[in-house]
């Protein structure tokens, strides 16, 4: 029982680095370097590559939020000892 929750322990905070690092290379990603760098007058399928930039942007950020709530697991509780009174 001892390995199992130190490995739910570990998995959990591996995962919150995760959540860390990405939050981190979101707010990297929104500052002026990379604005500069797509900020260009250059279209890519008529669309200006900077609207580009953050739609797809957008788009990958909700995907991994997606990945990582799907990979924690809910807490698992007890089952509560007391049967409950019919209503």
């Amino acid at each position: 029982m001892w390995r199992s929750n130190l490995q739910k322990a570990l998995k959990r905070l591996h995962l919150r680095e995760s959540w860390v690092i990405f939050f981190v290379l979101g707010n990297v990603m929104l500052n002026f370097p990379f604005l500069k760098i797509f900020n260009q007058p250059t279209t890519l399928l008529g669309f200006p590559l900077l609207y580009l930039y953050f739609t797809l942007g957008w788009a990958i950020s909700i995907g991994v939020i997606y990945l990582f709530a799907s990979s924690a697991e809910p807490e698992q509780t007890e089952p509560d000892t007391e049967e409950q009174a019919p209503r």
